[in-house]
């Protein structure tokens, strides 16, 4: 009869499944630690060259900043502050003279109702529109209610604001009853 017995003072281990995942651990850890030293370098090109941009603009800023400044310093010199009050003058009177004034009096006309009559206006350019005070005299309430409603139905004024309403003593002799006085925004279109 045979007996299957081992003698060795060491028992027969096999290191073969250790060495097995041992080698794939390490073929994980390798493709891994590529991969992650790929995104590493990636990174740093990016980041090196935000930071080339970055430097590129606080340069172009410095640059720009040095110009302001001298502009600034060209600016602020008497015979320049001269200068740029002539070229303000000569703006605002090419600006109001190109603004058509018949063309606001002649869509005045047309918005006054009957009853009312203009007693003062008081234009004052604004943005390529003209911001106009009136005070207008009004034989009634009727003839005031009518021109607020003409106002602010009217394609050419706008922004109406109510500033003050006078009532007429009858003891005055060619006195209005009313006089309204309001300011409205005109833009010709």
């Amino acid at each position: 009869m045979y007996i299957r017995l081992n003698l060795a003072t060491k028992p027969l281990i096999s290191h073969r499944p250790f060495l097995a995942g041992a080698a794939i651990a390490a073929l994980v850890g390798g493709i891994l630690f590529a991969i992650l030293g790929w995104r590493f370098y990636t990174l740093r090109q990016a980041d090196a060259n935000l930071r080339a941009r970055t430097e590129k603009v606080q340069n172009e800023m410095s640059q720009i900043y040095t110009q302001r400044q001298q502009l600034d310093r060209f600016f602020s010199q008497p015979e320049t502050v001269g200068l740029q009050d002539r070229a303000k003058f000569t703006a605002a009177v090419m600006e109001g003279s190109s603004f058509n004034w018949t063309r606001l009096f002649m869509d005045l006309e047309h918005t006054l109702p009957a009853g009312v009559h203009v007693l003062r206006i008081e234009p004052r350019l604004d943005k390529g529109g003209a911001e106009v005070k009136f005070a207008i005299g009004a034989a009634n309430e009727d003839a005031k209610l009518k021109l607020l409603k003409a106002f602010e139905d009217s394609k050419s004024f706008s922004e109406l604001k109510l500033m003050n309403e006078h009532t007429g003593t009858p003891a005055q002799p060619g006195a209005d009853p009313l006089t309204v006085e309001f300011t409205a925004v005109y833009s010709s279109i």
